[in-house]
């Protein structure tokens, strides 16, 4: 019983988290910023933003720049908790604004009016704990505090544990 409760409390998770995270948002930050992978890029995005969701332009422009500027910061685990608020936002703002009045269920048969929340949910998860944690050990944020000759946290320490 000992072993199936025992947990993990290494912060080097986090980095596999936040690495899948940015490599999931990305893709989408991308569309949005770039016009890759079949998007509109940032003019058809803000023009979308502005027009159609009504979000002011510089909400609109910190949204694309979150889920590709923030998804690659991520990655590297540079100012993650900063980029982790981002995509956090980004995901209770899409939820809110677009993908509530659909119901939970992304649209996998095309039978729904457009994309239920719960891939939002998913980053949630994700993102959450990361903005509360850190970046674990293997970001750059961690390297950066060592550099600058401060010892860096322990996920356990910025929660309060002893």
């Amino acid at each position: 019983m000992e072993k199936l409760l025992d947990t993990n409390t290494d912060n080097t998770l986090l980095t596999v988290q936040r690495a899948i995270l940015g490599a999931v948002i990305f893709p989408h930050g991308a569309q949005k910023l770039l016009g890759w992978f079949g998007g509109h890029g940032f003019d058809g995005t803000m023009k979308f933003f502005t027009d159609v969701v009504g979000l002011p332009a510089p909400l609109a422009a910190l949204v694309i720049v979150a889920e590709s500027l923030g998804a690659l910061a991520l990655i590297a685990g540079l100012g993650t908790r900063l980029a982790a608020l981002g995509i956090s936002a980004v995901m209770v703002g899409a939820v809110l604004t677009t993908h509530a009045k659909v119901g939970f269920f992304m649209n996998w048969f095309g039978s729904q009016a457009g994309e239920g929340f719960e891939y939002h949910l998913l980053a949630l998860a994700l993102s959450v704990p990361l903005l509360v944690a850190g970046g674990g050990r293997y970001a750059l944020d961690t390297w950066i505090k060592s550099w600058l000759g401060r010892p860096a946290s322990s996920s356990r320490e910025l929660l309060g544990a002893r």
